[in-house]
């Protein structure tokens, strides 16, 4: 029988803290490095206090839980230790020392077409010879497999340093990691926030990413239990927050901006782009539809004081180079391809302006209309 950290979890989650309702792994007790070696199973259970009164009950719970629904062979008594909150709460950054910058993207809603501007964004920078690394955190609706054509990737982990790492597939230049490539593609992921934040940490820091310029988080709509797990165990250098021009768009994008600059996440915003700016048909290029209104990314960019990091047109290559596997940014030529290399250029420059502890400018326009 081979074991992997999901089954653990699984059997853990039917273990319940007493008083509180939510099992062990819900509530954040299971700290994320589950080692295996074989059938031998260790991790570490956090406690608030080391004089917790259930701590002994709730270790025993926690060894006969995955000797019920695991294996009664796997070896695990004696192997669960014991941490508190204060000595497992990991320094912002140490997840992913050897990464540069962190850029978290973002949007108040779904359908606005984030995840098209994240990849296209991250296969732009690899373009310009950064090294990128791309992270799908939407756990419950993946879709950079799709978007980068690789649904029948199956990451492999390797030991490395004696640590187990898993291996992000590569593609146009820059390494991709998603919780798709983990699950069956036609069934929901029926997972509560605790495990949901687990198996994302798990793609963080049990990863082999290695040194990178930009590591894009991929991040879902709104605001979740996701979005804490990201800015609490990670250094974010800053978010870029996606919305299209109608006013129900705009209206969760200001929520969205204002979640990050909460006084108790306080991730600077490095700007907002505006997806679906207009549409433009293949055959006139020259012709701007404001099919969803005008220019309210860039209004509201101006009434919230942040740069206005791109304007990106519809066009029917955007949804065709997404369902194909071919992000649009690989054709430079092309109006959407220009489009996002520019928007690379802005975020780079926004990311720059951020490590100098220089406040934010207004870019200038790109598209004169």
């Amino acid at each position: 029988m081979t074991l992997y950290p999901k089954l653990i979890l699984d059997a853990l989650a039917t273990v319940r803290y007493p008083g509180t309702g939510k099992n062990i792994v819900e509530a954040g007790m299971v700290e994320d490095n589950i080692r295996i070696e074989g059938m031998k199973v260790s991790f570490s259970l956090i406690f608030e206090k080391s004089t917790d009164p259930f701590m002994k009950s709730i270790i025993k719970a926690a060894e006969t839980a995955i000797l019920t629904y695991v294996s009664k062979d796997v070896d695990i008594k004696g192997n669960i230790s014991v941490k508190t909150i204060q000595q497992a709460r990991p320094e912002p950054g140490c997840m992913l020392p050897q990464v540069k910058n962190i850029i978290a993207v973002s949007s108040g809603k779904g359908g606005v077409g984030k995840s098209t501007v994240a990849a296209n964004l991250a296969v732009a920078l690899a373009k310009a010879g950064y090294k990128v690394g791309l992270l799908d955190a939407d756990i419950f609706g993946p879709s950079m497999p799709k978007m980068f054509q690789v649904e029948d990737a199956r990451p492999y982990a390797e030991t490395i340093d004696g640590r187990d790492l898993i291996i992000p597939v590569e593609k146009y230049g820059l390494k991709l990691l998603s919780i798709g490539f983990f699950v069956d593609p036609d069934q929901a992921t029926l997972w509560r926030g605790g495990m949901a934040s687990n198996a994302l940490k798990q793609l963080i820091a049990d990863a082999n990413w290695g040194e990178l310029d930009y590591f894009l988080i991929d991040l879902p709509p709104g605001t979740s239990d996701i979005h804490l797990t990201i800015v609490q165990n990670l250094a974010i250098t800053g978010a870029v927050v996606v919305s299209t021009p109608q006013q129900v768009a705009l209206a969760d994008a200001r929520k969205g901006i204002n979640m990050f600059t909460n006084d108790k996440v306080n991730v600077p915003i490095l700007g907002l782009v505006e997806n679906m700016a207009w549409f433009t048909p293949a055959e006139l290029p020259e012709n701007k539809y404001y099919i969803f209104g005008r220019e309210g990314a860039k209004h509201l960019a101006e009434e919230m004081n942040v740069p206005l990091l791109g304007q990106i047109p519809l066009v029917q290559s955007i949804c065709e180079g997404g369902d194909n596997g071919l992000p649009v940014a690989l054709d430079e030529n092309s109006i959407t391809g220009r489009a996002f290399i520019q928007l690379a250029a802005n975020v780079v420059e926004q990311t720059n302006l951020r490590n100098a502890n220089q406040a934010p400018t207004q870019i200038v326009e790109m598209n004169k209309n």
